[in-house]
């Protein structure tokens, strides 16, 4: 325990890492990918009305060089996959991932050839969003979420990269949805 007594006032002390959690929650610079309707959702979360500047999260970057959170909005084709892999690979580190939407989490309805049955299949998340449409508000509990990850979360420099490369690891040795007996086996 700090006994508060001995230093002067305005005088705060802290752990390194909660002071870097606490910087790194309070820039978030998301890279944006509108790829269907829950984009109008993400859009409008910008607007005064929700106001997402109010968590450091009103700079949507227009490259993944300047991004660290990428917001997944909407279904991802399979033809599209490897693009939005390439940008994630190009975002800088610490990087985090909100999977916004029932489509970019598992597909939603559309469980066909086409459609890539859910984003974690391509790059690890961090949040998932449900919803069809997400609502606004929906998006920004989601970015107060990934702030206590990112405030609980101990500075390790280094470490995050293996935490990821052990969950790509797992997703690649899952067993594929195609070969996978539910309910309706």
């Amino acid at each position: 325990m700090v006994d508060v007594e001995k230093y002067p006032s305005g005088v705060y002390t802290t752990k390194l890492s909660e002071a870097i959690g606490f910087l790194l929650k309070t820039s978030i610079w998301p890279a944006t990918f509108g790829l269907a309707c829950c984009a109008i959702e993400m859009m409008a979360s910008g607007t005064p009305d929700y106001d997402i500047a109010r968590f450091g999260s009103e700079r949507f970057a227009a490259t993944p060089r300047q991004a660290d959170c990428m917001i997944v909005a909407g279904r991802v084709s399979q033809k599209f996959a490897p693009v939005v892999r390439q940008v994630y690979d190009q975002m800088t580190e610490p990087k985090w991932v909100i999977s916004m939407g029932v489509c970019a989490s598992s597909g939603g309805m559309f469980n066909n050839y086409a459609i890539v049955q859910g984003v974690d299949h391509i790059v690890p998340v961090d949040v998932y969003l449900p919803g069809c449409p997400p609502r606004p508000e929906m998006l920004l509990n989601a970015l107060i979420t990934l702030h206590h990850q990112m405030m609980n979360t101990p500075y390790t420099p280094g470490k995050r990269k293996e935490w990821t490369r052990a969950a790509e690891e797992a997703a690649l040795n899952a067993t594929p949805l195609v070969d996978q007996k539910g309910l309706l086996a």
